[in-house]
């Protein structure tokens, strides 16, 4: 799977976020800062992301997904 079609999908499906991905062959690491995840528990932010990414896990391009994911001021503060 191609990082940037990964990085699109996730784009597209988490409106202006700053995303960064990562690949390890079907392995991702995915780091997402965005006010979208503010008031979310981790899973609820979590469940963001496999959504936008369900098609390519389905099909086994993807096989593991490594996510860090934070609001605005959570990243500051990290």
């Amino acid at each position: 799977m191609d990082i940037e079609e990964i990085k699109r999908l996730l784009q597209a499906a988490l409106l202006d976020c700053d995303i960064t991905v990562e690949s390890e062959g079907s392995h991702l690491n995915v780091s997402v800062v965005g006010e979208v995840f503010a008031g979310k528990r981790a899973v609820a932010r979590q469940q963001l992301v496999y959504g936008a990414l369900n098609e390519q896990i389905a099909s086994g391009a993807v096989h593991a997904v490594n996510m860090k994911l934070y609001t605005p001021a959570e990243w500051q503060a990290a």
